[in-house]
């Protein structure tokens, strides 16, 4: 489930990186396309093959101080809380780095089923059939991606990257504004 806005930590983290290792890389043009693991996204920004694998340890190293700025998403703990009254299971599948994913977890003081990190697009796939996921949330088309593969309902929100046409093209079974209006819809869910 997508449930908070990382990009401001991903800049800092990045043009924190970036400056110390001398890389030419502004970590906003790297938010700008979150989804994908670090490694993809900083290859995808023109940083250099040979200096990705020092930019992600440096990143991680100075992502922890950047927790605290990184927001919920408006209605993520609506949404959360909505799974739990229907007896749901609350499972993070993300392409962010395992333990930094649980930092935010623990800051925002999320409780959750199942966390697994560093898995992208139809890698997720493996991880909702394991877990026996119904519905996947998620706001990029790679999300839509690994929903569609996992043969699970694929919910957009277009508080990321995304638009909802691409949400949509990508196979989205509904798209929403943002995390405030999953209650109401998980309410009528049937699986």
């Amino acid at each position: 489930m997508t449930l908070i806005d990382s990009r401001p930590g991903v800049a800092k983290a990045v043009d924190v990186a970036a400056a110390e290792l001398g890389v030419e890389v502004r970590g906003v043009d790297v938010a700008r396309h979150i989804g994908p693991p670090l490694d993809t996204l900083l290859a995808d920004a023109g940083v250099p093959q040979e200096r990705i694998a020092q930019m992600v340890a440096r990143y991680r190293a100075a992502y922890p101080t950047v927790i605290p700025e990184v927001p919920a998403l408006p209605g993520a703990d609506a949404a959360l809380a909505a799974v739990r009254r229907r007896g749901g299971r609350i499972l993070v599948v993300t392409g962010k780095f395992a333990p930094l994913a649980q930092l935010h977890l623990d800051e925002l003081g999320w409780r959750v089923d199942h966390l697994a990190g560093s898995v992208w697009a139809t890698q997720k796939a493996g991880v909702l059939r394991e877990q026996d996921a119904r519905v996947y949330v998620g706001d990029h088309v790679g999300d839509m991606a690994g929903a569609r593969a996992a043969g699970v309902t694929a919910v957009g929100v277009r508080t990321g990257p995304c638009s909802e046409a691409e949400l949509r093209a990508a196979g989205a079974d509904v798209v929403f504004d943002d995390l405030s209006e999953f209650p109401a819809w998980f309410a009528g869910f049937v699986s």
